[in-house]
């Protein structure tokens, strides 16, 4: 897909890639920069930042802004949904396919011309919950 984009292939954006298909989390640019750095001293934050905003306008990733915070990065671009941990950040993707008639429904119901939604839901992640629950039999 780079050759088809005209995009040369480097190693270290074939870093960044195998990286961000072996991760789950959805990682920022400096958690990417943070797992390839040792095996490529020389590379800066911003080489990282410019291949990560290349690789979503090429439609290899999605950005996943939340205003203020540090954009995540999501190798998955199928429609999918996210929970967001409230207390460490972690994301994680689910499906929903219930809700693939949701543009159509909205579109219906005020006419506006919908061409995309997102939904995200906030918690704890079970990780969180967990050190939740020894921290309170702690205080107890």
């Amino acid at each position: 897909m780079l050759k088809k984009e005209n995009v040369r292939i480097t190693p270290q954006r074939i870093a960044i890639l195998e990286f961000l298909t072996e991760v789950q989390n959805h990682p920022t640019a400096e958690d990417v920069y943070r797992a390839i750095e040792a095996k490529f001293p020389g590379i800066s934050v911003a080489t990282v930042y410019n291949n990560l905003k290349l690789f979503t306008e090429i439609g290899f990733l999605k950005e996943m802004n939340y205003g203020s915070s540090s954009s995540r990065y999501d190798f998955s671009v199928d429609p999918h949904y996210h929970v967001i941990c409230q207390n460490c950040g972690k994301v994680s993707d689910f499906f929903y396919p219930k809700l693939d008639d949701v543009e159509m429904a909205a579109s219906q119901l005020t006419d506006y011309q919908v061409r995309s939604h997102r939904l995200e839901l906030y918690g704890l992640c079970p990780t969180c919950q967990q050190t939740s629950l020894e921290t309170e039999g702690e205080i107890k």
